[in-house]
This record gives C-alpha cells, sequence and structure tokens, in this order.
C-alpha cells in the first residue's frame, strides 16, 4: 500500500484549488499510476468531496473503515459502507465498489486463461481462493487431477452458512470418476478468518481420504482459506500440518 502525501494544509480545501502537482488526476498524468497512493486512487473515483473534507480526506475515512485494507474494503455491502462513512452518497459508494470488483473479476479472469497445475498446497491455493476466499458464507470445492497433476475439473460441492457447510461424499467421489481423476484436492473458506480446522473439518478429511485409498483416487491437500482482519490473504493446510 502507498503512504499518502496529501499536505495537511490542503486537507478540507477542493482538489480543484490544490497546486496542479498535488492533484491526483493530475498526478497520475505526469508520473503514472503507481506513483499514487491508495487514498487518491479512491479520490479519483470520488472526484469530489462533501462538506469540510476533500477528495482525498474522504477516501481516507473509506479506507479506515476497512482497516486500510483494499482486501476487506472489496468485502463490504454498499449499505454498510455508506452507514459507516459520515457523508457519503450511494452513487460515490457504488462507484468504489464496481471499481474493486473490477480489480477482483480481472484476477479470476487470469486464473481461468493459464493452464492448472497443482504441485503443492500453494497452487491449489491461488487457483481456488478467488473463488471463495471473501465469500460471507462457506463453500466447500474439489479440485480434480490427472496423472500430470494438471487440474481436469473444479467443482463446488456444497455451500453453506457462515460457520459450516454440509460436504456429500458421495458428490466428490461420482465426479472424480467420471472425469477420471487419479487425485484430488479439497478446499473451503472461513468467512470469520479463523483458519485453524475444526474437529469437523478434521473428520472430513480423513473420511475423504480413506475413501480415496479405497477409490484410488490419492488426496493430495485439504486447505482452509480466509482473510485475517488485518486484510491478509492465506491458507491452512493439511498436508503441510502433517495430517494427511
Amino acid at each position: 500500500m502507498n503512504s499518502d502525501n496529501e499536505p495537511t494544509s490542503l486537507r478540507n480545501i477542493p482538489i480543484t484549488q490544490w497546486p496542479e502537482e498535488d492533484r491526483p488526476r493530475e498526478k497520475m498524468l505526469a508520473n503514472g499510476k503507481k506513483s499514487l497512493s491508495d487514498s487518491e486512487l479512491i479520490a479519483i473515483l470520488l472526484r469530489t468531496g462533501i462538506p469540510g473534507a476533500s477528495a482525498t480526506e474522504l477516501a481516507k475515512r473509506i479506507l479506515q473503515q476497512s482497516g486500510n485494507s483494499l482486501t476487506a474494503l472489496a468485502r463490504m455491502e454498499a449499505y454498510d459502507l455508506q452507514r459507516l462513512t459520515k457523508g457519503i452518497g450511494k452513487t460515490k459508494v457504488v462507484t468504489i465498489l464496481a471499481a474493486l470488483e473490477l480489480g477482483n473479476r480481472m484476477l479470476k479472469e487470469e486464473n481461468e486463461h493459464k493452464e492448472d497445475i497443482v504441485k503443492n498446497s500453494e497452487d491449489l491455493f491461488h487457483l481456488i481462493a478467488p473463488k471463495i476466499i471473501d465469500l460471507p458464507h462457506e463453500e466447500f470445492w474439489a479440485v480434480y487431477l490427472n496423472q500430470r497433476n494438471k487440474v481436469t475439473w473444479k467443482q463446488r460441492i456444497a455451500a453453506g452458512g457462515i460457520t459450516q457447510t454440509t460436504v456429500d461424499m458421495r458428490i466428490i467421489f461420482r465426479s472424480a470418476l467420471e472425469h477420471n481423476a487419479v487425485a484430488l484436492a479439497v478446499a473451503h473458506n472461513h468467512p470469520s478468518g479463523n483458519l485453524q480446522p475444526s474437529s469437523v473439518d478434521k473428520e472430513l478429511t480423513r473420511r475423504i481420504h480413506e475413501a480415496g485409498n479405497i477409490m484410488q483416487v490419492r488426496l493430495l491437500d485439504h486447505i482452509i482459506v480466509g482473510i485475517s482482519p488485518s486484510g491478509k490473504r492465506d491458507y491452512y493446510s493439511f498436508t503441510e500440518s502433517g495430517l494427511l
């Protein structure tokens, strides 16, 4: 995240009255988009401030509602962001969230257009996290692999509530047979951001592993993905933790 460098003396003055070199739009044109801080980029989307706060100052207030995390901000709903940020209108809120959603879709698009190979837990995380990591409810996914560890199919097995979802073993292994998988990996998200596996997670992993041995479909890993309160995207791996 870039550091904010708005002059204190300009904090409540409309951006149109700032020196040209300090205005976010002019700064981007002169120095490139990477020269701008997060709040300056959001200020460009806002276009104008509100009484008593410039667009950049308003952008800082918006970021503060998410702990200065763009990831956490992207997870917010329009109603919540408007409620938490005094003075901001619906149009500004929708503009910001739409821009962040475009960023999320860009990342998903990049993942969908490359050949997916899963050799380790990190590969699995980068493959599946864009689909589930920022959801407000739990989802359980299975990824099916051939002998070269190339992904031949990936499928949402179940979706549930905030803390738990019910997984049908028959669906997991029916798809494995249909797609001639020799191995699979599974993943689910914890919306709370707490990545430690529950007793239910451990029991489910054990059952999938045992069923896979019978069906001759090896379970490579089970990962739990989530976003911490600080906005960090991370995962817990049963394989890396020695539980598989």
